[in-house]
């Protein structure tokens, strides 16, 4: 018998746009090929969920986090506990500094838990160029070791920081630069340095201050109870909360008053503490320099007369 099959284009109907008319005695044949036709449609829709769940599947695994820490950290503390000096440790500039530095901005869940490396997208400097001015100041890393990666080797201080919490930011922050200029930019608008010297706290290796006098001072000007963190009665970590809109919140839950709100959000911290200053190594004239390697397309500071 004769048979006969006819194809029309039509969109509407398959995915590569054509339709097959299948009629007489090759119906037989007409339906393998209708056949072949729905497997390859199905082969080509598995492929691209197979593509985009890929992308997705580590967001899916952890829930979306319920709000942000903005992580200070006050270099008085950390650099006195400075024994030698390299090319990448703030604490060796030949000026100390003398205002609270970066740490990190974390995705964090209200249970007390946060979660972590949530991508493989890994730290490209490349993509922060224009920041590195900015990083390099108010970022530093106060160390000479590296940084852990997420998923494997060391790098700086950024890369452990995109890569373990930036990447867990979605969708409040959507990518890379975007996670370092909105750290950035919320670390400008809330001077806590600015704040305290306001308030008559300033850095100094003989004054103490009352515990609650430091929180007050904060809260008193955001509306939010911070965290700290001490090491021997001096700050070392000072955190500020914020809901997803990037509104200041309490970093601890139902607190009736302010003296529960010092308590439970500054437990490492006696009753009076310091903002300690320090001696650098480095001393002279020596003035930092951004050099970049090619080789390595890193960035690192570097001593110059």
């Amino acid at each position: 018998m004769a048979w006969k099959h006819t194809i029309t284009q039509d969109p509407t109907i398959s995915p590569c746009g054509f339709n097959l008319v299948v009629g007489g005695g090759g119906s037989l044949l007409g339906e393998t090929m209708a056949s072949n036709l729905r497997h390859f449609s199905s082969f080509a829709l598995a492929l691209i969920l197979s593509i985009s769940f890929s992308s997705s599947s580590v967001w899916a695994s952890q829930r979306e986090f319920d709000y942000f820490v903005l992580a200070l950290q006050w270099p008085g503390t950390i650099c006195a506990q400075t024994r030698h000096c390299c090319s990448s440790n703030g604490c060796c500039r030949s000026e100390p500094i003398t205002y609270f530095t970066l740490h990190g901005l974390w995705a964090d869940y209200d249970d007390g838990t946060w979660p972590s490396c949530c991508t493989r997208a890994g730290f490209d400097i490349n993509k922060v160029e224009s920041l590195m001015p900015e990083l390099q100041k108010y970022w530093p890393s106060l160390y000479c070791t590296s940084s852990k990666r997420c998923f494997g080797g060391k790098g700086p201080i950024w890369a452990h920081e995109w890569e373990k919490h930036g990447t867990c930011s979605y969708p409040v922050i959507q990518d890379e630069y975007d996670y370092f200029a909105t750290t950035l930019n919320l670390y400008t608008k809330y001077n806590v340095t600015r704040i305290l010297e306001n308030a008559g706290i300033e850095a100094a290796n003989s004054a103490k201050y009352l515990l609650g006098e430091v929180v007050s001072a904060i809260k008193n000007e955001f509306g939010a109870t911070p965290l700290l963190v001490c090491r021997h009665g001096s700050v070392e970590e000072l955190r500020i909360c914020f809901n997803k809109d990037f509104s200041p919140r309490d970093c601890v839950n139902e607190s009736s008053t302010l003296m529960e709100d010092i308590s439970k959000s500054s437990s490492s911290c006696p009753r009076y503490i310091s903002l300690p200053t320090y001696e650098p190594l480095v001393h002279g004239d020596l003035r930092g320099k951004l050099v970049t390697s090619e080789r390595t397309n890193m960035y690192r500071l570097v001593a110059s007369a």
